[in-house]
């Protein structure tokens, strides 16, 4: 059994915002799953279960406010009697470019609340992770990551959400270390304002179809949700 602990705040002014990009993954998850609508709630956590693709997984919203997220976390591995072996926690990072992904095997919180909270419940670092860059701040980072996306990044989020979705599954699969030698060097399309490459090229804008190529594949993104 493995359990993926997406990181983010309950409420809906909240549910758009980069802090929340955690919970945005574990959505994406449960959608290819067809466990949306499914869930139920308990031990301060929003928790669906079940078996996709051949593999059994436990998705693990907690409902607590980011702050005492490790709460949540500490309860779903002692009701699964889980070792932290078993347990992925994706979470926002400031600290890396929008739509850069980054598994680690463990270490600090890196001024994380939320990994903050997991780390002093659990009394122990070594967890994996993965960090889904929200981009630099460049002021206030509280402000920052209660912000929602702007254009650009909206227009590129699905793409983003579906990369990340991947490389959860590629950890249950095959492990923290494979899983970053694919998705540590992942790079997300650059904005359309920025891009040069020609329809049907890699990276390039959707051909009239409206499927896109990326690097990891062929993709229909979903219409960005609201405006700027």
């Amino acid at each position: 059994m493995k359990i993926v602990v997406g990181l983010g705040n309950p409420g809906a002014q909240y549910e758009k915002t980069r802090h929340n990009i955690g919970w945005m993954v574990l959505d994406r998850l449960a959608d290819r799953a067809g466990w949306s609508g499914r869930g139920r709630t308990r031990d301060a956590a929003a928790i669906v279960q079940g078996r996709f693709r051949g593999l059994d997984l436990v998705l693990v919203k907690p409902l607590t406010y980011m702050n005492e997220s490790g709460l949540a976390v500490r309860k779903a591995l002692a009701r699964e009697r889980a070792p932290l072996v078993e347990l992925l926690v994706v979470a926002d990072d400031f600290a890396l470019p929008f739509g850069k992904l980054r598994f680690r095997e463990g270490g600090s919180a890196g001024g994380h609340n939320g990994l903050k909270s997991i780390i002093e419940e659990l009394g122990n670092e070594q967890f994996s992770r993965l960090r889904v860059g929200i981009g630099d701040p460049g002021r206030d980072a509280i402000d920052h990551v209660l912000s929602q996306f702007g254009r650009g990044e909206k227009a590129r989020l699905s793409e983003l959400l579906d990369a990340a979705a991947d490389a959860v599954e590629a950890w249950a699969r095959e492990g923290t270390n494979k899983a970053a030698n694919h998705y540590n060097a992942f790079e997300l399309r650059p904005d359309d304002d920025e891009r040069a490459a020609p329809p049907g090229e890699v990276d390039g804008p959707p051909g009239l179809d409206g499927i896109r190529r990326t690097r990891t594949g062929w993709r229909k993104p979903k219409p960005p949700e609201g405006g700027e």
